[in-house]
């Protein structure tokens, strides 16, 4: 059974992190867009995206992440995805969106400087 979905929010001193976990489907995907759309991001800060507790990610958890993307990008920060589970990563290749994210292992190899290991 995969797990219901879960996202949180925290600010840090170069932008946001948002994490997701568990099921980033069709029915978790809204809650993952109200959690994007109330994103405060300024210019030159960093969207982190945690997925290190997501379980299972469909076509609606993609377009969710998309969704991060272009408010990063409408807001001149920059995002980039942490933890990306291997069949997401598998996905993004096979869609052509490996090129898109900006990817990181952990949230220390993201920004050593602000995220202690």
């Amino acid at each position: 059974m995969i797990e219901e979905f879960t996202v949180s929010t925290r600010s840090t001193p170069i932008g946001v992190v948002l994490e997701f976990g568990g099921a980033l489907d069709v029915t978790g995907a809204p809650e993952a867009l109200q959690a994007i759309t109330a994103l405060r991001l300024a210019r030159g800060q960093r969207l982190v995206v945690d997925l290190s507790a997501l379980a299972f990610c469909d076509s609606s958890g993609i377009s969710a992440l998309l969704a991060a993307r272009n408010t990063a990008l409408a807001a001149r920060a920059t995002m980039v995805l942490v933890a990306v589970p291997p069949t997401l990563t598998r996905t993004f290749t096979r869609i052509g969106l490996d090129t898109t994210f900006e990817t990181y292992p952990t949230l220390a190899d993201a920004s050593p400087d602000d995220f202690p290991a």
